[in-house]
């Protein structure tokens, strides 16, 4: 029993003084810690938590110091905006999909959100579309069902409000709250 655990605790210093080997390699690429926050543990008293946790710092040092490097020689490390697809995009797919290939679809809380803030709006979600999403919003159930009705109430009494004080409300806009209205009252 007693050479098992002289064993093992010579294979845990093999391990300790490869990592602070390793570490010492690597030290030099990352910025210098003030004297006596971090510095190098004691001998013998990094526990295996400890090793992990200055590893990731390394780790994460080692990284800011190449995005720094990469920064300085003028290379843009950000992704290009152009890869990402506009939200507008993306819902009216999810509506497409919703109509076409139901089996496919699967519900997506950002996508009909985002489907209920701009619906109104005629750039936002073309003329052809929006049949579909009428059809879409008599599935609607629940706080999302009853906040659309709230919201389309008080858009139509603004709208109401404004043609009767001649500023000339947009008759789309007003033709499509209707239609929410009556398809959800």
């Amino acid at each position: 029993m007693a050479k098992q655990k002289r064993k093992d605790s010579q294979v845990t210093e093999k391990k300790n003084k490869k990592l602070k080997k390793a570490a010492a390699r690597e030290t030099p690429l990352a910025p210098a810690a003030p004297p006596g926050t971090e510095g190098a543990p004691a001998e013998g008293a990094v526990s295996p938590e400890e090793q992990r946790v200055l590893e990731r710092k390394l780790k994460k040092e080692r990284k800011k110091e190449a995005r720094r490097r990469l920064q300085e020689a003028g290379i843009s490390v950000a992704q290009s905006p152009a890869a990402r697809r506009s939200g507008a995009a993306l819902a009216l797919d999810y509506l497409c999909r919703w109509a076409q290939q139901h089996e496919n679809w699967r519900f997506q809380k950002t996508r009909q959100t985002w489907l209920l803030l701009h619906m109104y709006d005629r750039d936002q979600v073309p003329d052809e579309h929006f049949s579909t999403l009428l059809a879409y919003l008599e599935g609607l159930r629940g706080q999302a069902r009853e906040l659309t009705v709230r919201k389309a109430e008080v858009l139509m009494r603004e709208l109401d409000e404004a043609r009767a004080s001649a500023d000339a409300p947009l008759p789309g806009r007003t033709q499509r709250v209707r239609q929410v209205l009556q398809l959800l009252s």
